[in-house]
């Protein structure tokens, strides 16, 4: 099973990144200024991973994908992939992944 991890960057910023149940990192988030922000980011995730329209697919100059809210503001961006069937089977992935996964506090350390 999937999971989120928030940790915060050097620049005091949080952030937050999903990782599918291999430990691989399959979508991460810009910065928020807050935890609580970072926080409704994962909620965004979770209730916008399942609907396939909401996934931007790129193909140059790599394979990847963003995921978008409702509101068509980005809150999450994929890893690189070598061929369009990967960056599919990330997207599959954060579909499978997301709406369940727990959260991870590295802050909290």
């Amino acid at each position: 099973m999937g999971y989120f991890e928030i940790y915060q960057g050097k620049n005091g910023d949080h952030y937050f990144r999903l990782k599918a149940g291999n430990h691989e990192p399959i979508l991460h988030s810009e910065g928020y200024s807050s935890r609580a922000a970072c926080e409704n980011g994962i909620e965004s995730v979770k209730k916008n991973s399942p609907n396939n329209d909401r996934y931007v697919r790129r193909e140059a100059p790599s394979f990847s994908f963003s995921l978008k809210a409702t509101n068509g503001q980005v809150i999450g961006q994929s890893e690189t992939y070598n061929s369009a069937a990967a960056r599919e089977n990330g997207i599959e992935s954060v579909k499978r992944n997301a709406p369940e996964a727990v959260v991870k506090d590295l802050t909290a350390a």
